[in-house]
């Protein structure tokens, strides 16, 4: 895999402060069922990095300790970490918020199929990749078979309540592009998808996140081997927005490795750019005095433009909606 991350330094992006800590991104590990294109993490079957259970005790106890809201969960495919349940259920305790990323077909594994019903009783909000509503676009995406799995997750969720308007339960899809352009307006592409999906399927879900595909790891060493690296970066340069800054998901969340190391956000640690504190290399959450992070600037470079460009992208969508 060739390696861009050195391509995305210098840069001149501006200065952005965090405000007050709220979400806690925890990143279990790198093992997954898939290995989509677009991913930024080069997850995969055979990743083993994986959180212990140390680490994942000391996540509960930092949030104990914090006004932290919301617990949001990602990997790989979280759920095959086996502290994943024990997260959930202690953070569920503390009145926290916990969203699982879920791809959807590792409701199909052989040993995950009560994970639905386990995620249903805790009340876990579902962030479900779905790239395209088209079986061929998300079946060249992300993998032959991969679409009419995601359908039958989708609907094993919607039996549970998921997806529902008159349920608590949250069910909200991801869209990402299938090559190097940005999202188009998500609340039209939203429409979409409710109407296309209820139609073939009956499958209801609550809202659509549209994320900008980032230049690092997998789809970085992706653009470089089509000659498309440098014509993309100057479209997310061409296309940022100033007013997406004051909405940008890292004033308000920090992320953590599988090791429990610190990051303004998950792009920045597939960067290996982590978060500073009291003059250490790096932060570990055991050693996080959360107060000092109000304030600090957030470190920046150029796949910060994928942030800000055009309508912006976060982990829960569109910046301008």
């Amino acid at each position: 895999m060739l390696d861009s991350s050195h391509l995305l330094f210098p840069s001149c992006f501006p200065v952005v402060r965090r405000s007050q800590l709220e979400v806690i991104q925890v990143n279990l590990g790198y093992r997954c069922n898939l290995s989509c294109q677009h991913c930024h993490v080069d997850a995969g079957p055979n990743r083993t990095e994986s959180m212990n259970k140390e680490t994942a005790g000391q996540i509960i106890d930092f949030i104990s300790k914090f006004p932290i809201s919301t617990l949001d969960l990602t990997g790989g495919a979280p759920e095959l970490n086996p502290y994943f349940c024990f997260l959930v259920e202690q953070a569920r305790r503390l009145g926290v918020r916990v969203i699982d990323r879920c791809n959807l077909t590792i409701l199909e594994e052989p040993d995950q199929t009560s994970l639905a019903a386990f995620m249903a009783r805790n009340q876990v909000e579902v962030v479900a990749s779905l790239p395209c509503y088209l079986e061929e676009n998300v079946d060249s995406q992300r993998g032959k078979g991969v679409y009419a799995s995601s359908i039958r997750g989708l609907k094993i969720l919607n039996a549970l309540g998921y997806g529902d308007p008159e349920s608590s339960l949250e069910l909200n899809l991801v869209y990402n592009p299938s090559g190097a352009n940005l999202p188009p307006p998500q609340a039209c592409l939203e429409a979409d998808y409710k109407a296309e999906l209820l139609d073939r399927f009956g499958i209801r879900f609550n809202r659509l996140y549209t994320l900008t595909n980032m230049p690092i790891l997998r789809f970085g060493s992706l653009l470089q081997s089509q000659g498309k690296f440098s014509q993309y970066l100057d479209l997310l340069r061409g296309a940022f927005d100033y007013n997406n800054l004051s909405d940008l998901m890292c004033l308000n969340q920090i992320n953590l490795d599988w090791q429990g190391y610190l990051y303004d956000c998950d792009f920045n640690q597939m960067l290996n750019m982590p978060l500073v504190q009291a003059e250490q290399a790096r932060t570990h959450i055991s050693d996080l005095v959360a107060e000092d992070l109000n304030g600090a600037a957030i470190k920046v470079a150029e796949h910060c433009y994928g942030c800000t460009a055009g309508q912006g992208s976060s982990c829960g969508g569109a910046l301008n909606k």
